[in-house]
């Protein structure tokens, strides 16, 4: 994700542009991973004189009745409370999280094993810039995964024992695929804070995301409804062409009617 979209980093860092047979889509594409490649050399080196520091992300404590279901599933509870500490309406904040985490809303693999997208070629584009090897010990990957998700850890825990630093940055977490490297965006001081906090709950998992739109600069079009507005920040130039923006204006209604009709039948 660049400062406003995984998508466009995932394409980026493998390297791929999006088929088409028509000449001026792929110069469009071309022009989205440009921006991509700029946007993530300054997320590199995040701070530069005269720059403003980005917000700090809110920690949740998960309450006692809450904790079995902490890596199950977000509740109404949650979206309420994100949405108050916004200034959003809580419809406008679902309809972002359905569009961009996905109906399913799926932030773990297993009990304190967030989903992640290992990149390689990311994680090799920091490791030519680190300036030391940072080896983890003692890496083991998690019990009980199968298939893609033990692929994906595997890969990890193999990248930590070279280089844990630049293994975390260049994976993607959590229901909303953040890239490590956008952790000051998401409001930590440190990457190891981020994924202490992207494992710890999927209320924390929407509290980072919550956070990387405020460091984002979309707060303001979430809070107006702009759904274009937001998704050009959030999903790159290629919003429209993807319909980014209509699926989250349909969401909102659908998740806005809902509330009324619940209220009309208080």
């Amino acid at each position: 994700m660049n400062f406003a979209c995984a998508a466009i980093f995932l394409a980026m860092a493998s390297g791929l542009l999006y088929t088409t047979a028509d000449a001026m889509a792929q110069e469009t594409d071309k022009r989205e991973i440009a921006t991509g490649i700029s946007v993530l050399d300054r997320i590199i080196c995040p701070y530069e004189d005269g720059m403003e520091k980005d917000v700090k992300v809110r920690i949740d404590s998960i309450s006692e009745s809450d904790k079995a279901t902490r890596y199950t599933g977000l509740t109404e509870e949650d979206f309420i409370k994100v949405a108050e500490e916004l200034g959003v309406e809580t419809a406008a904040i679902k309809a972002v999280v359905a569009i961009e985490a996905g109906v399913a809303m799926k932030g773990f693999w297993a009990p304190g094993v967030p989903v992640i997208n290992f990149d390689k070629r990311m994680y090799s584009r920091f490791r030519a810039k680190a300036t030391s090897k940072n080896p983890a010990k003692g890496e083991e990957v998690p019990e009980g995964l199968t298939g893609y998700a033990l692929k994906e850890w595997t890969q990890l825990i193999n990248a930590r024992k070279i280089n844990a630093r630049c293994a975390d940055m260049g994976t993607f977490w959590g229901m909303f695929q953040i890239g490590g490297f956008n952790y000051h965006k998401c409001g930590c001081e440190t990457i190891e804070e981020f994924v202490r906090l992207m494992s710890y709950s999927e209320l924390e998992q929407l509290e980072l995301f919550a956070t990387f739109i405020t460091n984002g600069g979309m707060l303001g079009d979430l809070r107006n409804k702009n759904w274009a507005g937001f998704a050009r920040k959030y999903n790159g130039p290629g919003y429209a062409r993807r319909g980014y923006h209509t699926k989250m204006a349909a969401a909102y209604k659908k998740y806005k009617a809902a509330e009324n009709q619940k209220d009309n039948k208080k």
